[in-house]
């Protein structure tokens, strides 16, 4: 009996020393993940993708953290106007970011009025930089319609926001969206690519979205950091030709 005590005993401590170690090492992880930021190549620049979840931003502060460029939710689906776009809008700018506006697209809206809806809000601006499609099935609605139709009315966004823009319009792809309706081999587009911490793959991206937990200065909270090509996403004549990519 004596021995079975001890050793449930040891069990006991056995136990909870793992689990002091699960806990300290979970601590360690969230306060390491929000700080870091992956080492940047030539040519690239820190960026971060906010919408009205983040609340009021400080600009200033946002730009003293050493991120340069931020794109910025305007709209969704065909009648969704994102309450803080206006003064995010202006609010980056003056404080010197370069900044783009993104359009989450609804696949239970069809596609020219979708564009309709981006251009009201985010009309064009030589300034600005290309706009953004954001494409994922997470937080769309239920509708799944077929991927021909799903093709058919992209390509109808795509030609009503370009046509106005002069730009081709850059795509947020996430990895169920692509599963979804394989449209990455039919829309030749600059690539907003969605990888937690690791480097994409392939090097056909112009933005990576490294994760949604990081920490920067004027931000309430945590916000999505990305790294962006400035001159694959917006070629100009100071652009290295090695850098400008497709």
């Amino acid at each position: 009996m004596r021995r079975l005590v001890r050793r449930r005993g040891r069990l006991v401590v056995a136990g909870i020393v793992v689990a002091l170690a699960v806990v300290i090492g979970a601590g360690g992880w969230l306060i390491w993940l929000p700080a870091w930021r992956p080492a940047l190549q030539a040519g690239e620049r820190y960026a971060i993708d906010v919408s009205a979840h983040q609340g009021e931003i400080d600009w200033e502060a946002v730009a003293g953290d050493d991120v340069a460029v931020a794109y910025i939710k305007a709209s969704e689906a065909a009648d969704f106007t994102d309450r803080q776009f206006r003064a995010n809008w202006v609010g980056s700018d003056r404080a010197g970011l370069r900044r783009g506006a993104y359009h989450f697209y609804g696949l239970c809206s069809p596609g020219e009025a979708q564009g309709r809806q981006v251009l009201a809000v985010a009309p064009p601006e030589p300034a600005a930089l290309p706009p953004a499609g954001d494409l994922e099935l997470a937080g769309n609605c239920r509708s799944r319609p077929q991927p021909d139709a799903v093709r058919q009315e992209l390509d109808t966004f795509l030609t009503t926001v370009e046509a106005a823009w002069n730009r081709q319009v850059v795509l947020y792809l996430g990895d169920d969206f692509e599963k979804a309706y394989q449209v990455r081999g039919h829309l030749d587009r600059g690539l907003w690519q969605p990888r937690f911490l690791r480097r994409p793959g392939r090097d056909d991206w112009v933005l990576w979205q490294v994760g949604g937990f990081a920490h920067v200065d004027g931000v309430a909270g945590r916000v999505d950091l990305d790294v962006v090509r400035p001159c694959r996403l917006d070629p100009g004549p100071a652009c290295p030709p090695d850098q400008r990519g497709r």
